[in-house]
């Protein structure tokens, strides 16, 4: 299989019992902990309700962006578990019991593997199956989107199997950063602009700060290296230019 090559990954976290806190969630720090290690940004992260329209509209969402997307809770038998439900509307199409996941219970359960657990398999129509490695209950893909359980010692490893299986880790990147000291993002805006403008293919990002020295601006490039490395050359030459002071290697 050929593995895709992708720069950003979206995720998705269902589930009333974040929202309301009851309990604290753990997949956004795994994600971004797996994403940095495959070298892949974080294109968005939503938490979301058991609820059927605010799912449908956010699925219907993240399915039609550019990159994939984890979703993480809402797949289990109970009647709160309506993710797989609001992904099948989102993609338009029905839902129906997966005759291999099926198997896969079956297999796993024996006689256990009652009506109320084979629920847990009734998957949208098409959908292909991503393994659990813990208690052997899948989750399954859809679309752009990998539909995961809201238990995070499952979903881990789900996703890690996921980016093995289907993408390619991604491209060498490097940042560079400097920090102006008594500036304002106001002095600079013009300068920044057109800085973005001409290069698109970087992350720059600017961050104000307020210290006892006064105000500071953290500037911050990154992108793959014989082309950040350009750049932040020709960031520090307009900063000269204005001419504005700026300590290199800031955080």
């Amino acid at each position: 299989m050929t593995r895709e090559a992708i720069e950003k990954v979206g995720l998705i976290i269902v589930g009333d019992e974040i929202l309301n806190g009851r309990r604290q969630d753990k997949h956004f720090q795994y994600t971004m902990d797996l994403l940095h290690e495959w070298k892949l940004g974080l294109a968005y992260a939503l938490v979301l309700p058991d609820d059927m329209d605010a799912l449908v509209t956010h699925f219907t969402w993240a399915m039609a962006q550019p990159c994939p997307f984890f979703s993480c809770g809402g797949i289990g038998s109970t009647p709160d578990d309506i993710t797989r439900q609001a992904a099948a509307a989102a993609a338009g199409v029905g839902l129906e019991q997966h005759a291999e996941a099926r198997q896969i219970l079956i297999d796993r359960y024996g006689a256990e593997a009652t009506e109320p657990r084979l629920r847990m398999v009734t998957f949208p129509i098409g959908c292909t199956l991503v393994p659990n490695p813990v208690n052997q209950v899948p989750g399954f893909g859809l679309a752009n989107g990998y539909f995961l359980p809201g238990f995070p010692s499952m979903a881990a490893p789900m996703m890690r199997w996921i980016l093995e299986t289907y993408y390619e880790p991604g491209a060498e990147k490097v940042r560079f950063t400097m920090a102006l000291p008594n500036t304002r993002e106001a002095d600079l805006a013009d300068l920044m602009e057109t800085f973005v403008a001409d290069y698109t293919d970087l992350t720059f990002s600017s961050l104000p700060q307020h210290t006892d020295a006064g105000p500071r601006v953290i500037l911050s490039i990154s992108g793959i290296p014989e082309r950040a490395e350009g750049a932040y050359a020709d960031l520090k030459q307009r900063l000269r230019d204005v001419p504005v002071t700026f300590e290199e290697n800031a955080s």
